[in-house]
């Protein structure tokens, strides 16, 4: 256990010089605690407030959407189009006192913002989704124009700037799960046949941009990181050679992080469908891990399906990975990282209630823990025999819309 506990404990030095003090985070996930304009409420600090006395390392925040008008959930945090960074900074100050470092995840839903959110939303190109349910959800999208793909470039650098100038540690673009970067990746959603689509190279060039408009924002010695789809696990879609020339080339740029993860709304690979194989190993992806570490030296982080201390330091040990993330057991057990880095023999767990019905039970997976984070966020205990009928109900089982912006960072 010793062993363990030092593999756990070892702190990491990024390229921008930032040093994270041990190697477990807290990945992204959806808080839902913005108030009715958008802002961050005091609800979300004593979140992260109780998540950094829990003793993760590095707390990454739920998706913050740069264009107030295109969100991916009613009470997502946004960007205000002048925004103040005074606004930010009850939540940035929250995590003072321990070593926790918070970064703040960078968002633009692109074609998944609902139905009841943006009548017409706006994407790479014009491709509805091919689910026939989702598509119930969600409006058909329409193409971006060349001058309305940089201004969203524009706002991206702008709230980065603005959330490090707010005191936030670090950034992280949400580059995976179907929102806006991952549908210029895919070659599913991105039909363009202009400079930002058309082969491989150009599709990619929409992040490699945001990487380095970014970067110039925010200097050289904050940590920048990336979400990044191993693969969309779709046919004909961003598939797992492309990904690893992104890994390549975001290498190349500096980058101080890449969050390995995979899936989009309709194949949720990021919440362990399908991934039967490397559930065996704990990890959802760390077979792909291990291939990124062949073409890149940069930091890697593994969010999904970690369960034991040993797998974990297993995990670290193989060298595939650097960081491990965590995040539906930080809504089940707050003080998780540091009782593994104690050497408790503990678990990363996931009690979510099963009914047996297969829509029932998506909506129970995200739903469950949603409402934990927002019993920590009053000030409650989490209610681990919270069951099924309650969860639904509070959810808002009647309306099944529900489902689709619920999603996780």
């Amino acid at each position: 256990m010793t062993a363990v506990r030092e593999l756990l404990s070892e702190p990491l030095k990024l390229r921008c010089g930032a040093v994270l003090p041990h190697r477990i985070a807290k990945s992204a996930l959806s808080e839902q605690l913005g108030d009715r304009r958008n802002r961050p409420t005091r609800e979300l600090a004593e979140l992260y407030r109780t998540w950094a006395a829990g003793g993760a390392g590095v707390l990454v925040t739920g998706n913050v959407m740069v264009d107030p008008t295109a969100l991916g959930e009613p009470r997502n945090v946004a960007l205000p189009e002048e925004p103040d960074p005074a606004d930010f900074r009850p939540w940035a100050r929250s995590v003072e006192g321990t070593d926790a470092q918070l970064w703040v995840q960078l968002n633009h839903p692109g074609r998944q913002s609902p139905r009841f959110l943006s009548r017409q939303p706006v994407a790479p190109s014009a491709v509805p989704f091919g689910d026939r349910g989702i598509r119930t959800a969600f409006a058909a999208p329409r193409a971006l124009t060349g001058d309305e793909i940089e201004a969203i470039i524009d706002r991206f650098a702008l709230a980065a700037r603005v959330f490090v100038d707010a005191g936030f540690s670090g950034i992280q673009l949400h580059g995976a799960h179907g929102y806006l970067i991952s549908q210029f990746l895919s070659p599913l959603t991105n039909l363009r046949t202009d400079e930002w689509g058309g082969d491989a190279a150009r599709r990619r060039r929409f992040l490699l941009e945001l990487v380095q408009r970014v970067r110039a924002e925010i200097g050289d010695g904050v940590p920048l990181s990336v979400k990044l789809n191993s693969a969309d696990f779709q046919r004909g879609g961003f598939d797992e050679g492309e990904s690893l020339e992104v890994v390549r080339l975001l290498g190349e740029a500096g980058l101080d992080l890449l969050e390995i993860s995979g899936g989009t709304y309709e194949k949720a690979a990021m919440m362990g469908a399908g991934r039967a194989s490397t559930r065996r190993r704990e990890a959802y992806f760390l077979d792909y891990a291990a291939k990124a570490r062949e073409v890149s030296d940069v930091a890697l982080m593994v969010t999904g399906g970690f369960a034991t201390a040993e797998g974990m330091a297993d995990a670290l040990g193989s060298g595939a990975l650097d960081v491990i993330g965590l995040g539906r057991p930080m809504t089940v057990d707050v003080g998780l990282p540091g009782r593994l880095l104690a050497g408790e023999d503990v678990e990363a767990e996931r009690l979510c209630p099963k009914t047996g019905i297969r829509l029932a039970d998506s909506l129970l997976e995200i739903q469950w823990h949603t409402q934990q984070m927002h019993r920590v966020a009053a000030g409650k205990l989490v209610d681990r025999r919270r069951g099924p009928l309650r969860t639904l109900v509070q959810g808002g089982l009647a309306d099944p819309l529900n489902a689709f912006r619920r999603v996780r960072g």
